[in-house]
C-alpha cells in the first residue's frame, strides 16, 4: 500500500493486491472511499450493531449464554470425537492459549472435558460432552433458522455470488494481515 499526503494535508491511499493482479483501489477517488465507507460500516454493524446483538441473544441465549468463540470449538468438537488442544487452536485460528481459556469455560460448564492422550502424556485432548451436544444442536438448529430467514431476503444467484464474495472477503482479509504483519507503520502528518 502506498500512503501519501495531498496538497490539503489529508492523507489518502492507493492499494492493489498483487496477489490476484486486481483493480487499485484509490481513496482520493470519491467512489472508492464511498465503497470502502459502506463496508467498513456493514462490518461494524456485523460485529456489534443492534440486529447482530439481537441476533447472537437469539442464537446463543442470555442465560448461560454461549460465546461465538466457545461455539466454534463445540463446532468443531461435534465433528469428531476428540481433539487434541494445538490441532483445536489451529483450526479456530486463534493462539493457544486462548484456545485454553475458551475450553477452561466450555468445561466449567460441563460441556467438554479435558483429558491426558493414552499415547503421549503430554498431548491434552478435548472432547465435548452429551450436554455439550444438546447445547450445540440447540444453537445449530437456531442457526439454521436464522440463515434460512437471512437467505430468503436474496435470489439464488445472489446467494452463490453473495457466497462467493465472502469467501473472497476471507481471503483477502487472511492475505492482508500476512502482508500487514512485517510492513511498516503508514506515515502520518
Amino acid at each position: 500500500m502506498h500512503m501519501s499526503s495531498s496538497a490539503t494535508g489529508a492523507s489518502s491511499a492507493t492499494a492493489s493486491s498483487p496477489a490476484t493482479g486486481t483493480s487499485t483501489v484509490d481513496f482520493r477517488n470519491r467512489i472508492d472511499r464511498e465503497h470502502a465507507r459502506r463496508i467498513g460500516r456493514a462490518w461494524i454493524e456485523l460485529r456489534r450493531g443492534a440486529a447482530a446483538s439481537a441476533l447472537r441473544a437469539y442464537l446463543f441465549g442470555t442465560e448461560k449464554a454461549l460465546e461465538q468463540g466457545q461455539m466454534d470449538a463445540l463446532d468443531l468438537l461435534t465433528r469428531r470425537d476428540e481433539r487434541p488442544m494445538k490441532e483445536l487452536a489451529a483450526r479456530l485460528r486463534v493462539e493457544p492459549s486462548t484456545a485454553t481459556r475458551a475450553v477452561q469455560r466450555l468445561e466449567n460448564d460441563g460441556l467438554v472435558e479435558r483429558f491426558t492422550s493414552p499415547e503421549d502424556g503430554r498431548v491434552v485432548l478435548v472432547r465435548i460432552t452429551d450436554e455439550g451436544r444438546r447445547r450445540h444442536d440447540a444453537v445449530a438448529a437456531r442457526r439454521s433458522i436464522a440463515m434460512m430467514h437471512i437467505l430468503s431476503e436474496f435470489d439464488p444467484s445472489e446467494r452463490a455470488q453473495l457466497a462467493d464474495l465472502m469467501d473472497r472477503l476471507i481471503t483477502s482479509i487472511d492475505g492482508v494481515v500476512g502482508r500487514l504483519d512485517g510492513a511498516d507503520e503508514p506515515e502520518t502528518n
